[in-house]
């Protein structure tokens, strides 16, 4: 199989299990707020896309408080991007894997006292506020992710858990091999 094939596959799988989860059992029709998601599902499936935002010595940034200092020192276009990377960034980790901001937020690390919940949403209303090339229904949309962050990082917990179920069944994506 093609990287093409497999990118399109791991598309056609998140937004199917996406639409399912967000249509059928949270009640949500809003089209535009499920691709959003399903889009940032098949972006995360790639490590370097996750931790895409570096520092000065082109090393990624892999904590919140980091891509926060990086955000702020960006004009522009860029400091939007980064705000708007932030959100996607607690959104994937709080939503789909929860148990990761335990270690996310150790003692030793600079998250410590983030609550990445209000940071997500102040990200997605930063990103939003940016003017920018964006459509205003993009600077809408991302004011919507702000509005309904936890809506969206329950829904994405609930398609975790379904795309789990059929992992166990074995209707799931295969995603490497």
């Amino acid at each position: 199989m093609s990287d093409n094939e497999r990118s399109f596959n791991v598309r056609q799988f998140f937004a199917g299990v996406t639409e399912h989860t967000f249509y059928t059992k949270l009640g949500v029709p809003n089209p535009r707020l499920i691709d959003y998601l399903t889009e940032l599902l098949t972006r995360f499936v790639n490590n370097e896309v996750v931790f895409r935002i570096r520092g000065l010595t082109g090393k990624p940034l892999t904590e919140v408080a980091q891509m926060m200092m990086e955000a702020e020192a960006r004009l522009g276009n860029a400091r939007r991007d980064a705000h708007q990377h932030i959100g996607d960034f607690i959104l994937f980790w709080s939503g789909v894997y929860p148990e990761a901001l335990k270690r996310m937020r150790r003692e030793d690390r600079m998250d410590h006292l983030i609550n990445y919940w209000a940071e997500g949403k102040r990200a997605y209303h930063a990103a939003s506020e940016i003017q920018s090339g964006y459509d205003q229904s993009g600077a809408e949309l991302l004011d919507e992710l702000s509005d309904k962050f936890e809506l969206c990082a329950y829904g994405l917990g609930e398609v975790r858990r379904e795309w789990e179920r059929r992992d166990d069944s074995g209707t799931g994506l295969m995603l490497f091999g």
